[in-house]
């Protein structure tokens, strides 16, 4: 049996702490108390005593204790085949060798520290015309010749001068060409700029057109394969080793190095436009919450300690709004409450999150209301279905599923008639919900799933049935979650992040490859058509860069 075993004299070796942490992976920091299994009452191992001699009411008392014992274990078998089937859901990546995870996790390391390098060590000079091949500082590889087999197009700036200032005529005097690599779905190719100069027949006056701006400053990656890589770091999960072996195998030779500095230099290129959208999201009357945990390699020893990335969604769209969605992601080294408390310092209206405590903090003044999540509610009964068919799960789901009829029907339609359905058809079926658990809970043991299942529910009633009374409020935080996804789907296949500035780096960048999917755009259209154009743009004209504003031009590059 999980949880212990059975000494050679049998007694029983207890080994409550194995399970508790068995339990904790699902329990999602609730406290069941200190009803641990190592207190379950166990069946005896000694002898009955004569049954024809008992008086009436030993044998009566016999009964009973022998009673209480066999439910006591079917609690036990109950909850651990709930638990055995949430393993089986769970969908885990290909097991490695120990040694293998350590090289992926120093990969990602170093990759970690390369990117901050470029971050914090920008081009010296801004308007250097960047050279083909450069003299490479100390620790960092020479940069290749971008490989001849590769397609070229050329693009000639000539200047805008006709003549000379002198009145003289302009003559050719020469050329400076550079190469930028560019990816286009599916293939690589090199864009030659070609800047002719002229030089004036009269006197020694030369003209040349100015080098066209690059995403980074004397970088040799052009937008399209800058996006490029990005997309297939953090929408496509792929670590930049990986990338580099995948770009060697179409010829071009691109060392990881050089890949981490080119995300690290866009990152922070991005800066000011994600600051952009957190601020739209935050401007928001509603936000969806949610956090999931990340990976991230400690400092200084290789191992691993957990750091949180936290997702706030604006998303009004199942209420008719026509204001455009955003997601805003953000990275904390823990789970600490301080963390929500600061990232929604300026956010007034409703917080549609679970059931986490650190959130508790946020509603004490009043500024912010809680609005529950009926998906977690749920979640919990069909977990208990799947795993033995329980009536009371059954019969939960179904009224449940009820609510969720309704508001598939009102979905789109303005507030204030949401509300006013919510009201005549869903307020009344809530209320009968209610009284169902509270006459059902008596019947149950304390120590079963179904009784946490129940009581999750009636401890948060209020924020749960908060939606029936504001038509802007969804039913649930599945906003939040599906956010979520990519990260979930990015742990499956490499350790999230090397560093804390990494973590900080890749919420930056889910920041903009969610809102650009929420808006209906291909996240690597979008940031080339970012980065084609962010160099020379104003920043106080930031926010014609975000999604919604720039739609128009991606759908026609793409």
């Amino acid at each position: 049996m999980i949880g212990g075993g059975w000494s050679a004299r049998g007694t029983r070796n207890c080994r409550c702490n194995a399970r508790g942490s068995f339990a904790q992976l699902f329990s999602r920091g609730e406290d069941r108390g200190s009803e641990s299994s190592c207190d379950t009452p166990r069946m005896s191992v000694v002898a009955l005593p004569d049954l024809n001699v008992l008086p009436a009411e030993a044998l009566r008392a016999l009964i009973l204790a022998q009673h209480q014992q066999l439910l006591s274990r079917e609690s036990e078998i109950a909850h651990l085949k709930l638990l055995i089937t949430k393993l089986q859901r769970m969908q885990f990546g290909r097991k490695s060798e120990k040694l293998q995870r350590q090289i992926q996790q120093l990969e990602l390391r170093l990759e970690e520290l390369q990117a901050n390098r470029e971050e914090t060590n920008p081009a010296e000079s801004p308007t250097a015309t960047p050279p083909i091949l450069i003299t490479a500082p100390a620790g960092k590889p020479a940069r290749r010749a971008l490989p001849e087999h590769l397609p070229r197009e050329t693009e000639t700036h000539a200047p805008k001068q006709a003549k000379c200032d002198c009145g003289g005529e302009l003559r050719k005097l020469g050329e400076d060409v550079s190469e930028v690599l560019e990816y286009v779905p599916d293939h690589f190719k090199v864009i030659r700029h070609v800047r002719t100069k002229l030089s004036c027949t009269k006197c020694d006056c030369i003209v040349q057109a100015a080098a066209p701006s690059r995403p980074i400053e004397r970088g040799v990656a052009g937008p399209g394969l800058l996006a490029h890589v990005l997309v297939s770091k953090y929408a496509d999960h792929l670590p930049l080793y990986r990338q580099s072996e995948i770009y060697a195998r179409h010829g071009v030779e691109l060392e990881r190095s050089t890949l981490a500095d080119w995300v690290g230099g866009t990152a922070q290129l991005l800066e000011p436009l994600v600051e952009a959208l957190r601020r739209y999201a935050i401007a928001a009357g509603k936000l969806h919450a949610d956090d999931t945990p990340v990976p991230v390699l400690a400092p200084g020893n290789g191992k691993t300690k957990t750091g949180r990335l936290w997702t706030y969604v604006r998303d009004d769209r199942p209420t008719g709004d026509q204001a455009a969605p955003a997601v805003w992601f953000a990275y904390s080294p823990d789970r600490k409450g301080e963390h929500p408390e600061r990232h929604l310092r300026k956010f007034c209206g409703t917080l549609q999150a679970d059931a986490y405590a650190g959130f508790n903090q946020l509603y004490e003044n009043g500024r912010i209301q809680e609005a529950a999540c009926w998906a977690h509610v749920r979640r919990k009964f069909y977990d208990l279905q799947q795993a033995h068919t329980s009536l009371v799960a059954t019969e939960a789901l179904v009224r449940i599923g009820a609510l969720y009829t309704i508001e598939k029907e009102i979905r789109g339609r303005p507030p204030e008639e949401r509300r006013q359905v919510r009201q005549a058809r869903s307020k009344p079926l809530l209320a009968s919900l209610r009284q169902w658990f509270e006459a059902t809970l008596p019947k149950l043991s304390r120590k079963s799933d179904t009784t946490v299942a129940i009581r999750y529910a009636l401890s948060r009633w209020d924020a749960l049935a908060r939606y029936c009374d504001d038509g802007h409020i969804e039913i649930d935080n599945n906003a939040a979650e599906r956010a979520l996804r990519a990260v979930a789907l990015g742990r499956k296949n490499y350790l999230f992040a090397g560093s804390d500035s990494g973590g900080e780096r890749a919420a930056a960048i889910y920041t903009l490859i969610g809102t650009a999917k929420l808006n209906g755009l291909d996240p690597e259209a979008y940031l080339r058509e970012v980065l084609t154009r962010i160099a020379d743009h104003p920043i106080s004209r930031i926010s014609e860069l975000l999604p919604w504003n720039i739609i128009s031009a991606v759908e026609v590059s793409t």
